[in-house]
């Protein structure tokens, strides 16, 4: 699905599920409580959940545009569930690419159908963005492993029914990735308070010598890990669609406040200092989505696109939470109330700022590969 009719006709019908299910909802869901497994299924209903896996495998052998696509339109609904489609594609892909058969039969379906939550364990908290300085260990054990350690951080774990676990071989040093399903003895978990995203949560998992069997490791000879760090550079593009459609619905919010507010007795849309930031925040949407389509066209070639998924990942969120920013101040003191969704859109949207790498971390990559390894980190 690259084809520009077939593209924009799987917009128009991604656009009018996502607001027709998800729009109305958002204030609420946006304000935490029980993990929303309702619009999970019904994302799983729709394809959603794998849009670039095969269709024999559930999914609906979509290109990579179009799981751009399924996240900003998504996102400009409910940025949770779009959370939702960004984690069920990745880690439904990383079962079928890098899984065994046991792991493919546990849990290929359940995700791709919207009936397993799936959370990807990588930071620890004392590594931060070192993934490097990773202490969780990986212990063989007579038929698996056992897994012990902390990971924090990790979005949908207080809720997760599985998880993608990085850890380190205690007899290879090998950084490795293992599926450890969350009900397995010696698990327990943490939610974090957090202002935003609070649908899906965000939380600790700790892990007290848990058995996984062999199968589940991840790759072969323990390449798991290594898998997980090239799929960064799609989860670094795929946040930059979601903080388009976060933005985008809030300067759609304001456009129409700006024609219906008046002042001095003409619309607010009369005065060149309400619509010039509209204009500005626009045209920086538009440059975000062109370099996140250049990105997904050069990953589905095989080209190199490292550089430029870090360049969404510390600009895209940027970009998003400025034009979030300015439709608060353009609403006045209608949009510092809760009873609007702008004062959560914001909060959603800074999240995007910090996971999957900090903007310090992205502009080492961008520098290191324009000036060389002379780039220190310090």
């Amino acid at each position: 699905m690259n084809d520009t009719a077939e593209l924009s006709d799987f917009r128009a019908t991604v656009r009018a599920l996502a607001r027709k299910a998800f729009l109305d909802g958002y204030l609420e869901r946006a304000k935490g409580g029980s993990y929303p497994r309702d619009t999970l299924k019904v994302l799983g209903d729709n394809g959603l959940l794998g849009v670039c896996l095969p269709e024999q495998h559930g999914g609906q052998g979509a290109g990579l545009r179009a799981l751009g696509i399924a996240c900003e339109e998504v996102a400009y609904a409910d940025s949770a569930c779009a959370y939702q489609v960004f984690a069920s594609n990745v880690a439904a892909e990383l079962f079928l690419t890098t899984g065994s058969p046991e792991v493919i039969d546990d849990w290929l379906a359940s995700t791709v159908e919207g009936r397993a939550v799936c959370a990807i364990a990588l930071t620890e908290p004392g590594s931060g963005s070192d993934a490097q300085r990773l202490t969780a260990k990986a212990v063989p054990v007579d038929g698996g492993w056992e897994l012990s350690g902390e990971k924090t951080s990790i979005t949908q774990a207080p809720d997760a029914d599985v998880a993608i676990v990085v850890a380190r071989e205690s007899d290879s040093g090998r950084i490795s990735a293992f599926v450890m399903p969350m009900d397995a003895p010696g698990i327990s978990r943490q939610r974090f308070d957090d202002p935003g995203f609070r649908a899906v949560g965000r939380g600790s998992i700790m892990m007290d010598r848990v058995l996984v069997p062999g199968s589940h490791r991840l790759g072969e000879g323990g390449r798991g890990f290594a898998l997980i760090m090239q799929e960064f550079d799609l989860t670094r593009t795929l946040i930059a669609y979601m903080t388009l459609g976060i933005a985008q619905r809030a300067i759609d919010l304001t456009i129409e406040h700006v024609r219906n507010r008046t002042s001095f007795g003409k619309p607010l849309s009369h005065y060149q200092g309400v619509t010039f930031p509209i204009a500005e925040h626009l045209t920086h949407l538009a440059a975000v989505r062109a370099l996140a389509d250049s990105t997904l066209d050069a990953r589905s070639a095989g080209r190199p696109h490292t550089v430029e998924a870090a360049m969404l990942k510390w600009w895209a969120p940027q970009v998003g939470f400025k034009a979030v920013q300015e439709c608060v101040v353009l609403h006045g003191h209608i949009g510092w109330s809760e009873e609007m969704p702008l004062q959560a859109l914001l909060r959603d949207v800074s999240g995007f700022q910090i996971g999957d790498g900090t903007p310090q971390i992205q502009k080492l990559i961008i520098a290191r590969a324009a000036i060389g390894p002379e780039v220190m980190d310090r």
